[in-house]
């Protein structure tokens, strides 16, 4: 059985943190941002960490369990 290859779109979205969580970023902050209040942009600031079913689903395109 061939190994399984790394999705590169994922990869440059997502990290995939020791415990096997999805760290991704908010959505919604890259344009349109001038009709947007200072505190709702400042809230899609960082990162948000995911443990449902889609987040296994792109753990395991990451390479990951």
């Amino acid at each position: 059985m061939p190994k399984m290859k790394t999705h590169k779109g994922s990869r440059k979205r997502f990290t995939v943190t020791g415990t096997g969580k999805l760290m991704r970023a908010m959505a919604g902050k890259r344009h349109l941002n001038s009709h947007k209040t200072r505190a709702a942009k400042r809230n899609l600031r960082g990162t948000r960490s995911d443990t449902g079913n889609i987040a296994k689903k792109y753990v395991t395109a990451l390479g990951g369990e």
